[in-house]
């Protein structure tokens, strides 16, 4: 990795710019920032094989400090700064980092362009012991989190892949970037790329429509990347103001990347600002797989991306790889004889174009973010008096939980929880009962409108 971000940080001059919030920062400055902090860490311990686990908020300190460390030839594990400490902890129990990167000031809902850092070294941390340079977290089958690995390789596949892909922002554009640069999509179709091509990142303080369109008139930018949640949001203020339109009036293209999003979201966009979406489809343990970034082929995603094999079989979507993902036991049998089954079901149309059908497993889509109900379902039955929970999603996540107790309320179960769980997954809604329904071969029952009968 050592090479790899070395040629990153060599190829554009010193004045171009490359990130952007209320100040610029230009590639001479972005290498002098990182090789500063790259001597910080040394002085610290870290050093080849080093494994170093970052939860640092959304920054230019976060962009700066992930390539310092790779210039190092540390491995990083990629922490949503969002996570409560209970979450952490899990995560530092399943990866054992010798250091960890936090911010002083912690967890933030604004983009701050610096952070003072506070590096902790952990005693019972080991040194990497595999290739894998960059780690990170996929929800699993039993609510604990999968440790997913990418090698050198794969990242840098994965960012020629990004830039190869018609549609992407090109050098001297700006990209408005909305995808959190701690998960795959921001970090390598937005940082990696950025580094690769040349582009010039944009970032706004809030991701509120307000924000996001203050940001994009200001600024002139010329795509933008997010979620749905994000293009959802300026769609309803278009709809509500038309005065908003004219700060897209310099976008000449936008995709979403790291979830589906629903046609009704696309199209009210599209009427609202006069230009499609596109999509973006992949996986933190793949990476980008396909790409639309018009929006004209939906409701697919598009066709592969170069140097990716995507087949479906038993309506599942498959991905060749050379090894499993996973770092930790995978106890799923998502990876099979070179295949690794990504739980999303689909089909091809007549043109290669992959069309997404829905998921086949408990993963859930919350205000842009990744929930999977099975993590909620073992936080709340680690409560001492919850004998069996459930937890749905409809519009929002909801709780089901039975107790012999008679006492417990719903809330010391939300409270429980929220010690427990990031904010955007806790249950909106929380029942406790005596029991909960079964079906008739003894199953508990997870229809959302049987559970409500049952209140």
């Amino acid at each position: 990795m050592r090479e790899f971000v070395t040629d990153l940080l060599r190829r554009h001059g010193d004045d171009v710019p490359v990130f952007t919030h209320g100040h610029t920062v230009t590639h001479g400055a972005l290498r002098a920032a990182i090789a500063a902090e790259a001597s910080v860490f040394a002085a610290s311990g870290v050093g080849e094989g080093s494994v170093v686990a970052l939860h640092v908020p959304p920054s230019f300190t976060q962009l700066e400090v992930v390539p310092a460390l790779w210039s190092l030839g540390a491995r990083v594990i990629s922490i949503d700064h969002r996570l409560k400490p209970a979450e952490v902890d899990v995560l530092r129990a399943l990866t054992r980092p010798q250091f960890i990167v936090r911010a002083s000031g912690g967890p933030t809902g604004v983009f701050r362009e610096r952070h003072e850092l506070v590096t902790e070294r952990r005693p019972e941390g080991l040194p990497a012991s595999t290739r894998h340079r960059l780690v990170q977290f996929t929800s699993g089958s039993t609510g604990r989190p999968k440790v997913v690995g990418r090698s050198t390789e794969s990242v840098i596949r994965e960012v020629l892949r990004f830039g190869a892909a018609d549609g992407m922002p090109k050098r001297g554009e700006k990209q408005l970037l909305l995808n959190s640069t701690a998960h795959s999509f921001g970090l390598m179709g937005g940082l990696l790329h950025a580094l690769a091509t040349g582009v010039h990142l944009v970032f706004a303080a809030r991701h509120t429509a307000e924000d996001i369109l203050k940001t994009a008139a200001r600024h002139e930018v010329d795509f933008i990347t997010g979620l749905p949640f994000h293009f959802d949001m300026l769609a309803a203020a278009a709809e509500q103001s038309a005065s908003c339109r004219p700060a897209l009036r310099t976008v000449r293209g936008a995709f979403a990347g790291g979830e589906l999003m629903r046609p009704e979201i696309a199209d009210r966009f599209a009427a609202a600002y006069g230009f499609m979406v596109g999509e973006c489809f992949g996986t933190t343990e793949t990476g980008a797989l396909t790409m639309d970034a018009s929006g004209v082929t939906r409701p697919s995603v598009g066709k592969p991306l170069s140097d990716t094999t995507i087949r479906v079989r038993d309506g599942l979507v498959e991905v060749a790889l050379d090894q499993s993902p996973y770092l930790s036991e995978d106890d799923s049998g998502r990876y099979l004889d070179g295949w690794f089954r990504t739980g999303d079901r689909g089909e091809f149309d007549a043109r290669g174009n992959l069309r997404l059908l829905g998921r086949a497993d408990s993963l859930v889509v919350v205000d842009g973010s990744k929930v999977d109900l099975t993590e909620v379902e073992h936080a709340l039955r680690s409560h001492p008096q919850v004998t069996e929970a459930i937890a749905v999603h409809d519009q929002v996540i909801e709780a089901y939980v039975a107790t012999e107790s008679g006492t417990l309320t719903s809330k010391e179960v939300e409270s429980w929880c929220a010690d427990r769980l990031a904010d955007f997954k806790l249950p909106r809604r929380t029942h406790v009962l005596r029991a909960l329904p079964r079906t008739p071969s003894g199953k508990l029952v997870r229809n959302p409108r049987v559970l409500a009968d049952a209140r």
